[in-house]
């Protein structure tokens, strides 16, 4: 009888140890939640909608930030030589993917072969170095490519049609960006072929911008037609109010500029890229390569402008570019 009550008491025992260390098992069979590495050169306060967009991406996936994916952000803040540090932290963190536009993307990739790369980028992603071709990106590293070089000769097409008489159209663009020179041949061959008279502009710092404006003036500039890049775009406000003081009608590569109080732009939706790369990032946390994963390419462009600003420049937009427009501001 004394070894049934022992036996029973060691079975009580036993059951209560196993009980208790259920759920730890449990916990313990449960997979971390992925965290991916959203990487700016530009400052994050400029990519409200990016994000939103990459969100999206991400949800259509099946990933929700918060729910089974964490987002791990990371900027530069127009300071190239911090990226290494930033993609250090991220992968010692560690990621399980890295997002980032074209400077974030060479520099992740310098850092790393094995964490998987998503990139977003207005440039060649093979010229740039990003990927060994668009079909076959091999490596670590895949993405979306919008065009945005190629828009120049379609951006000044646009500005002659909205200033006719401007014999001579300014060109604003930053030396440093890495797709500077290929924008800059690509205008100077349609303006070339157009019979318009161009001058090119190259700024890098706030005092370069304001003497920028003072010489295009001083040549009789009639309009101004500007670069990308992450420094021009993070002076945009400065630049859009310059054009208004000088009263000079420009097309800009982003909507961004329009918002602040710009005449025009013709760009490339960078939010459809970001929600693309949101899906890819999403088919790799369950599992494929970014080596089978063919770059993307967005197509989806946008027309935009802004009809206050035209009517305090004196400009009447004619209806055919109206029509065109896939955003009228008022």
């Amino acid at each position: 009888m004394q070894i049934d009550q022992t036996r029973r008491r060691e079975f009580i025992t036993l059951l209560a140890g196993a009980a208790a260390a259920w759920p730890l098992a449990a916990r313990a069979q449960q997979p971390a939640t992925p965290v991916v590495g959203f990487l700016r050169s530009t400052s994050l306060a400029d990519a409200a909608r990016l994000v939103t967009a990459f969100r999206q991406g991400l949800k259509e996936s099946g990933y929700v930030e918060g729910q089974n994916v964490a987002i791990e952000f990371r900027s530069a803040e127009d300071h190239a030589d911090r990226l290494p540090a930033l993609v250090a932290d991220l992968i010692g963190r560690p990621v399980a993917v890295i997002v980032g536009n074209t400077s974030s993307a060479l520099a992740a990739k310098a850092a790393t072969k094995t964490v998987p790369i998503v990139f977003a980028t207005g440039g060649n992603p093979v010229r740039e170095g990003l990927v060994a071709s668009l079909n076959r990106p091999g490596g670590n590293v895949t993405g979306v490519s919008f065009i945005s070089v190629e828009l120049g000769a379609k951006r000044l097409g646009l500005l002659r049609e909205l200033r006719p008489g401007a014999a001579r159209i300014a060109v604003l663009v930053d030396p440093k960006f890495p797709i500077t020179e290929r924008f800059v041949s690509e205008v100077r061959a349609a303006a070339s072929a157009m019979g318009q008279q161009i001058d090119v502009l190259y700024v890098s710092s706030d005092r370069e911008i304001e003497t920028a404006f003072t010489t295009l003036v001083q040549r009789g500039a009639g309009a101004l037609l500007g670069g990308s890049g992450g420094f021009l775009y993070s002076r945009r406000e400065r630049i859009v109010a310059l054009a208004a003081r000088h009263r000079i009608p420009a097309i800009y590569p982003l909507r961004d500029y329009v918002a602040v109080g710009g005449l025009v732009s013709y760009a490339p939706s960078i939010t459809d890229a970001y929600r693309r790369a949101g899906i890819y990032t999403g088919r790799i946390l369950k599992g494929e390569k970014p080596a089978d994963l063919p770059v993307m390419q967005s197509t989806k462009f946008e027309f935009v402008i802004n009809l206050k600003t035209a009517r305090a420049l004196g400009l009447t937009v004619p209806d055919k570019l109206l029509a065109l427009a896939d955003e009228v501001i008022e």
